[in-house]
């Protein structure tokens, strides 16, 4: 299962900022995909590059693999559980965060995001006293930029010093990108290349999961859907942030940066299916909540795991009737929805995945953009959409539970009424 792609992809970066830095953000790695990390991530991957492919390769996949168990022991940590109850949760979830298709996607493309959200994990559990707490943030920032999302959470939470912390290690990055490489660095940076989504494949592709995917598939066009987008993501972005810092001050700070994370995946203008690594904390959480109810609220919450654990499954392709460009899971099971025939009769559930691999291939050997049609309807709708639309009812559920935590904290603030004081006083007379 395991091809390296994007790993490949970041090597040659590293490999062109070594000896072609110029060519960086103009030179195609591969036909429709360029690099689109920091000056200061391609810095990263020059030293990176000069390890063999095997060590190279095979480093990455074990590292990302212990991320998943050391994500979920640190998260359930941050949740307050402690010895052998602390260690089974956290192999329960991890074991079944292993087996959902983003954190699988991320193995299989030798991708970075299993070691940066572990990297952000780590930072936000660290203890409020310690002086370095929020630089695991900017520095995963200086890599990706999706993590500045962290940024105005820790402000909005009250931390500041956590927060300063985290602007001025992701402005160091950003430094040592334009000591290095001056005019690649000037060129990213001032130019808003960090800003065109489309560097890196169609926006409207099925495996881009965020709410411009999702727009961009339903009303048709990129131009369209962006407008629309913008006003969304400014909202959900609002309304997320707050909600994670009244979570932190309400004596939640794992439900809080979750908070943060979920929002940050759904307003990027990409989110990739291996960007849903976030699952894994999100799970933590929702088993924490069983944990701590009682009768049918728990048997609820454990439903809604288990409701959530599967549609973010790798189930095998032989369930899912999968093409080979497709990734595992639920994401694919519908893969007739997938117009890639350029007619408005999608092929058959059994058309060749040989002839229609072989299609796509030359396409992009040839530069041709793939002939979608955006014709969804009925349950495509729901498939060709399902992390985003899982990704939202989440968000709606924690923003529920933030609501819930500042109405706790008023009444928990409230003064006693009058008559209850004089009532004290009279027993205490």
């Amino acid at each position: 299962m395991l091809t390296w792609f994007d790993l490949g992809v970041y090597n040659d970066a590293g490999e062109l900022v070594r000896h072609s830095p110029g060519r960086l953000y103009t030179w195609r790695l591969f036909p429709g995909i360029k690099f689109t990390y920091t000056p200061f991530a391609a810095l990263v991957f020059a030293g990176t590059s000069m390890l063999r492919w095997h060590l190279l390769s095979w480093s990455m996949t074990i590292t990302s693999i212990i991320a998943v168990p050391l994500a979920s022991w640190l998260t359930f940590g941050g949740l307050g559980w402690r010895g052998t109850r602390r260690a089974a949760a956290s192999l329960a979830v991890g074991a079944a965060a292993l087996w959902t298709e983003p954190v699988q996607r991320a193995l299989h493309l030798g991708q970075i995001e299993l070691v940066l959200m572990l990297l952000i994990v780590w930072d936000l559990c660290q203890p409020d006293r310690r002086r370095w707490k929020g630089a695991g943030v900017g520095l995963a920032a200086g890599i990706k930029l999706v993590p500045l999302i962290f940024i105005p959470y820790l402000l909005l939470a009250g931390r500041l010093r956590q927060a300063a912390v985290a602007a001025c290690t992701f402005a160091v990055t950003a430094v040592v990108g334009f000591l290095f490489l001056p005019k690649v660095s000037a060129s990213y940076w001032l130019t808003g290349y960090f800003l065109r989504p489309g560097n890196t494949g169609s926006v409207g592709a099925l495996v881009d999961q965020s709410i411009l995917g999702f727009l961009t598939r339903t009303i048709g066009t990129l131009a369209g859907a962006q407008p629309v987008w913008l006003v969304v993501s400014v909202i959900i972005g609002m309304l997320g942030l707050t909600a994670a810092a009244l979570l932190h001050r309400s004596g939640r700070p794992v439900q809080g940066w979750v908070t943060c994370a979920l929002t940050g995946v759904l307003v990027s203008p990409i989110s990739w299916d291996h960007h849903w690594v976030w699952i894994l904390p999100i799970l933590a959480v929702l088993v924490d909540w069983a944990a701590r109810a009682r009768g049918g609220a728990r048997w609820g919450i454990l439903a809604v795991t288990a409701l959530l654990w599967g549609l973010f499954g790798a189930w095998p392709g032989r369930f899912t009737g999968r093409w080979a460009y497709i990734p595992e899971g639920l994401l694919g099971f519908f893969v007739n929805g997938y117009p890639i025939s350029g007619t408005r009769h999608p092929p058959p559930l059994h058309a060749s995945p040989t002839g229609i691999f072989r299609r796509v291939i030359n396409a992009y050997l040839q530069r041709i953009p793939l002939p979608h049609v955006w014709d969804l309807h009925g349950i495509q709708l729901f498939s060709w959409n399902i992390f985003v639309l899982a990704g939202l009812a989440l968000f709606a559920g924690l923003l529920v539970a933030a609501w819930r935590a500042r109405r706790a904290g008023r009444r928990d603030a409230s003064p006693a009424k009058p008559a209850a004081r004089d009532g004290r006083a009279a027993e205490a007379g």
